[in-house]
């Protein structure tokens, strides 16, 4: 299928697939690579994240920008990505992106919110292993040719609590699977949930932290989780307890969770995320928790399993094509979400992307009337703030429509397939 543009000039009438350029950042799996250049898409792909200024320039100069959690994409880079269609986020989280920019300019973002799920869940399940039996800790011990042979500080998880905070998709996941070790499960989320097997909701987040012999988090990154487990927060953690963080860095303040770790007041923690990650291998690490004995740090690899990222690479990608090819916004996590099914050849394909005001249809369905165009089919989906309509219409009059639609102020942006 050809696609038409509104960054090529006027007279072009379609736009050939293997000139839709795509930048793939952070090794996103090359399965994506792979899919994308199947469906006729020129493909480059980078090790590191799309930070620095020759990333962020071949970035801004892609139709498809593909990325995983360390890149940034705020205002300043939508305001240079005229090029910009979509953005891929290969991995659960979507707040490494700017997603008000960038619906402001009618580039749909697409993320994989369940691919990676299960690794993560038995990362933590792994942890909650690792630290009540203090492998960690031994293992170093041993490599260092210290035999310390010792069931001090060592315990089963059977019949600990687990308090989960944040009981969604990785939360309810880690539930079923710790209730499979014999371990009792409280959790705590802002939101109404259902209780899975036995697990049993806290009142308060305080009320977990002060009743759960290990404390793993699965929220958000989101301004209200900012800090979420402060000073404060620790100091009311059971004493002896454990914490896992494996959702965002900047949830937990590490140097309050360093000092308590010192000071005896927890005994152990596993750290799969930071408040500041290297943008590349070749970046060192530093934390203040490097060094600390039972505390085990891995580098943002909860949801990196071969498994999870090839079905992330090709869940992602697959969206990508979609709303290329057809338009689809289904699933789409910053615009309305609208589909309609394949285009018939003998019919063009309108893409509207315009504010949510009264009036806009109006003025698209008269402009199409008076050129004398017979709409075929139509769905329209809209937020507080933007609205996406899908048009099927007659194979011709193409331009005049588009011009048309671009004269109406209240339009973001156009495209036209066929």
């Amino acid at each position: 299928m050809a696609l038409t543009s509104t960054d090529i000039p006027a007279a072009a009438t379609s736009y050939p697939l293997n000139k839709i350029r795509v930048a793939l950042f952070e090794g996103v799996h090359a399965r994506a690579a792979k899919t994308l250049r199947a469906a006729g898409y020129t493909v480059e792909t980078f090790a590191g994240a799309a930070t620095g200024n020759e990333a962020i320039e071949r970035a801004a100069e892609a139709h498809i920008v593909g990325i995983r959690s360390r890149s940034q994409l705020r205002e300043p880079f939508f305001a240079r990505a005229s090029k910009l269609w979509a953005i891929g986020c290969f991995c659960i989280g979507t707040d490494q992106v700017d997603l008000e920019s960038a619906a402001s300019r009618g580039v749909a973002a697409f993320n994989a919110p369940f691919a990676n799920t299960r690794s993560v869940a038995e990362l933590t399940i792994a942890e909650c292993v690792a630290l009540s039996r203090r492998l960690f800790e031994r293992s170093a011990l041993l490599h260092q040719g210290a035999w310390r042979k010792s069931s001090t500080g060592a315990h089963e998880v059977r019949g600990r609590t687990l308090g989960i905070v944040g009981y969604g998709r990785i939360g309810s996941q880690v539930s079923v699977l710790a209730e499979a070790l014999g371990m009792r499960v409280r959790f705590f989320d802002t939101a109404p949930v259902l209780p899975l097997g036995n697990a049993q909701p806290a009142p308060s987040l305080d009320a977990l932290l002060e009743s759960s012999d290990i404390v793993t988090i699965h929220v958000p990154g989101s301004p209200a989780t900012v800090n979420l487990m402060s000073e404060a927060r620790i100091a009311q953690m059971r004493p002896g307890a454990c914490l896992i963080n494996n959702a965002r860095g900047n949830i937990v303040d590490v140097d309050a969770l360093a000092s308590a770790l010192r000071a005896g007041a927890l005994t152990g923690a596993a750290i799969d995320v930071f408040p500041k990650e290297p943008a590349s291998s070749e970046e060192p690490f530093d934390s203040p928790l490097r060094g600390l004995p039972n505390v085990i740090l891995s580098p943002h690899v909860g949801g990196s399993t071969e498994e999870a990222q090839a079905a992330i690479a090709e869940e992602v990608a697959t969206k990508l094509i979609r709303f290329m090819n057809n338009g689809s916004t289904t699933v789409a996590v910053n615009v309305p979400e609208v589909d309609l099914p394949v285009l018939a050849p003998d019919r063009h394909r309108i893409l509207h992307f315009h504010q949510n005001v009264p009036g806009v249809l109006s003025k698209l369905h008269a402009m199409i009337a008076d050129l004398g165009v017979n709409i075929h089919a139509e769905t329209l989906g809209s937020d507080a703030k933007h609205g996406y309509v899908i048009l099927d219409v007659d194979a011709k009059e193409g331009k005049a429509i588009k011009a048309g639609l671009r004269a109406i102020p209240e339009t973001i942006r156009v495209r036209a397939l066929w």
